[in-house]
């Protein structure tokens, strides 16, 4: 019976150690949740945007990088920034319909990973 006991007391010690302490865990990890889980939403709406989708759908979720930009023949190729931080950007080419426009039916052929870079000043 004292090994039964026994037992038991080690069986609830080692479940004790072994769940997630809530407070503790978070604060040991060094995250911030509010700031872990905007970046996660904002990465799942970046993720919608895919090769073959058209520039306006492009822009429902990205904006044109600001600051001097250099115009050439086509705008095949340029960096958007996400619309809810400019700090968030892509790099797109597209299929584009004629020189000097952006048309909303053109189609996008390339979008690179986001990634982090301070904005482009004018």
């Amino acid at each position: 019976m004292k090994s039964l006991v026994a037992l038991a007391f080690f069986c609830m010690i080692f479940v004790a150690i072994s769940l997630p302490q809530s407070g503790q865990e978070r604060q040991a990890s060094g995250f911030d949740e509010e700031h872990t889980e905007w970046i996660a939403t904002a990465l799942r709406s970046i993720q919608v945007i895919k090769v073959g989708m058209t520039r306006s759908e492009l822009m429902k979720v990205f904006t044109t990088e600001g600051g001097l930009e250099f115009k050439s023949a086509t705008t095949s190729q340029r960096t958007y920034v996400y619309r809810q931080c400019p700090y968030i950007k892509v790099d797109v080419k597209l299929a584009i319909s004629g020189p000097y426009q952006d048309l909303p039916t053109d189609k996008i052929t390339e979008i690179s990973r986001p990634y982090l870079e301070w904005t482009v000043g004018d």
